[in-house]
């Protein structure tokens, strides 16, 4: 039998994933991160990324993050997500949208833009498009 723990992904809105893992990978503002049964305590910040989740019968669950926090027990592990989508459920249109809006703010930004926040918009909108390419 494999070993497995505990995972939780929460975002503000919602559960997006609850169950047993064999595994996961996280998106920590140092680098991704593993996790495995029995991992020492920790907790840490995440950054725009992927989660993969592999689960006891060997499938894998892929999220994209927008940041938030991970805690991580011996046989559990909560993620706090800021915001939080399964590849599946990503709206591609929607992404691609807020790719363009990002992209054109960039090449010509005005006087009242926030560059740094339209930055992380682009960050968040490829990182959406990259995830949800994976689950095609």
């Amino acid at each position: 039998m494999t070993s497995t723990f505990d995972l939780a992904v929460v975002a503000a809105d919602r559960t997006v994933f609850a169950g047993s893992a064999v595994s996961v990978v996280l998106p920590g503002t140092d680098g991704y991160l593993g996790v495995l049964p029995g991992h020492a305590p920790l907790i840490t910040a995440l950054a725009i990324g992927e989660i993969s989740i592999t689960l006891p019968d060997n499938q894998k669950k892929i999220i994209a993050v927008s940041g938030g926090f991970a805690e991580v027990l011996q046989q559990k592990t909560v993620i706090l997500a800021d915001a939080a989508e399964l590849a599946e459920e990503i709206d591609i249109e929607r992404a691609h949208q807020a790719r363009q809006r990002a992209e054109e703010c960039l090449r010509t930004p005005g006087e009242n833009i926030d560059v740094e926040h339209v930055k992380i918009s682009l960050l968040r909108a490829l990182n959406r498009l990259q995830v949800a390419s994976r689950a095609q």
